[in-house]
């Protein structure tokens, strides 16, 4: 695939990748549409204070995690088309809420609740994938996360301007975020009626079971487990925090504790009550995959995308601190992080496409994170200022390459659990966010910087040892296994018996 070929809007390919990165940007923009406005709200709303954003902001990202989870087993059972459509329809319901939110609790429970509509990446990472063959699936997942994470600074610039142009008045930030939650819902219903799971009804193949991913062997059982305990077990970091800024009672913080182990338990039961039956049964040789490539594609985006959202949380506040620049300066030099991303990404997925090896340009990518991050530790104020900035821009094309490396190979380990693969990867990179923001409270940036380095090396050794080349990942369809072609001869079966 050429670049060139995003412009062959007829192409039915092309048409419904701009489809899905048109839905993934709105809801990235409708999820951080609160930052732009922070200051307009404190003056407008007397009860409400700066620790109280703070709180918000946690709540932002708070139930992304499960939310991909579950979102990516939903969409090996319904797919993506009516995931997506559902999620925008019903995420735009909190975004309404917290705009005309009237008290503490209602502002609260809306970010809270709202914080699930990030899931939506995992969902167009499935469309992208019914829709283009293996051969250049990278280009197109890449394009697709790159434009779509747009979104996010796309709110950053409009929302204050439409706000004070627009509307105006002491609500003005009321009707800009409203404004975006039903361009949300609106788009959703037309995603329904405008895109298919896929060129043909066979595009979409649908997994055995949704409650919990298939493995093949009893030891890729164990470490799905070890695995999925992080997934859940890194909300208690979070109920940490807000206990801490005094938002939660010691016996608030316990039962929320007892929750989240209660359900890590409950999604180690499903696991083994889907993967036990299958695992006696035996699995079939031509549909064993290894859970190791998993693991290893987790373990990038943990370095990756939650090295990405942690640096851009913190890379203002250092350039202005380190060089005496004014906010508004620091601020625009930071935002070449995340701008970058527009570029990076999609050549990320394309380089991973023309390499002919896509594990080699996931080992690059990974290794070239960890000397970006040790170069950005070694700034201070003694390195000219542009110096500076270029290491940040390299560094970027790093990370945001390496992000779309990542989901060019995950469509090319098993196909039948592409959305579960993708909701854990992806709800990794929120568990990195976590991880990474919660260590950077207790030390300096050059330090941070080193640790987020070590952490990409860490992921390049793991990618090293486990990673494997997928099979087929340049061919012109998907490998299909018996198993496959049982689970389609029983649904073709369904079909007509219903009918």
């Amino acid at each position: 695939m050429k670049v060139a070929d995003l412009f062959k809007f007829r192409t039915p390919e092309v048409r419904a990748l701009h489809l899905t990165w048109i839905a993934f940007f709105i809801t990235f923009y409708v999820w951080f549409n609160m930052a732009p406005l922070a200051s307009s709200m404190l003056k407008s709303v007397d009860w409400l204070k700066p620790e109280d954003l703070k709180l918000f902001a946690i709540c932002n990202v708070a139930l992304t995690i499960p939310a991909r989870i579950i979102v990516g087993m939903a969409l090996d059972r319904f797919g993506p088309r009516r995931v997506f459509s559902v999620l925008m329809v019903t995420m735009s319901i909190p975004a309404l809420v917290f705009a005309f939110g009237d008290s503490m609790t209602q502002l609260l429970v809306a970010r809270l609740v709202l914080s699930s509509v990030g899931a939506s990446f995992v969902v167009g990472i499935h469309m992208t994938a019914l829709w283009f063959k293996p051969k250049h699936i990278g280009f197109a997942e890449g394009f697709y996360a790159g434009w779509g994470n747009f979104g996010s600074a796309a709110a950053a610039m409009t929302l204050p301007t439409i706000a004070l142009t627009w509307y105006g008045g002491a609500d003005g930030w009321r009707w800009a975020i409203a404004q975006s939650a039903i361009v949300m819902a609106a788009y959703g219903v037309y995603y329904w009626f405008a895109i298919t799971d896929g060129p043909d009804a066979k595009a979409h193949r649908k997994a055995r079971k949704a409650m919990a991913m298939e493995v093949s062997s009893w030891a890729d059982m164990v470490k799905l487990i070890i695995w999925t305990i992080p997934l859940v077990g890194v909300l208690g970091i979070l109920v940490w925090r807000i206990q801490n800024l005094g938002y939660l009672s010691t016996t608030g913080a316990m039962i929320a504790y007892l929750v989240i182990a209660a359900v890590v338990i409950y999604q180690v039961v499903q696991i083994l009550r889907v993967n036990v039956p299958i695992l006696k049964k035996g699995v079939p040789e031509d549909d064993k995959y290894s859970f190791n490539s998993v693991a290893a594609l987790n373990s990038t985006y943990f370095a990756n995308f939650g090295a990405e959202l942690a640096v851009v949380s913190m890379l203002p506040m250092f350039f202005e601190q380190t060089w005496g620049l004014t906010a508004a300066a620091a601020g625009l030099i930071a935002s070449s992080f995340a701008f970058v991303n527009l570029v990076a990404r999609p050549m990320g997925g394309l380089v991973s496409d023309r390499m002919g090896n896509r594990r080699f340009v996931m080992l690059s990518y990974m290794f070239g994170i960890g000397i970006g991050f040790v170069l950005m530790g070694m700034l201070n104020s003694n390195w000219p200022l542009i110096i500076a900035i270029a290491i940040t821009i390299f560094t970027s094309f790093f990370v945001q390459g390496a992000e779309g490396a990542t989901f060019g190979i995950i469509p090319s380990i098993k196909r039948r659990i592409t959305g579960q693969i993708s909701g854990m990867a992806g709800a990794y990179g929120n568990v990195g966010a976590v991880v990474y923001l919660t260590i950077f409270t207790f030390v300096t940036p050059t330090q941070f910087f080193y640790i987020i380095a070590t952490g990409a090396f860490i992921s390049w050794l793991v990618c090293l040892v486990w990673l494997k080349e997928p099979e087929g990942a340049f061919d012109e369809e998907y490998y299909v296994s018996s198993v496959d072609r049982a689970i389609e001869e029983q649904e073709g079966l369904k079909a007509q018996g219903q009918s």
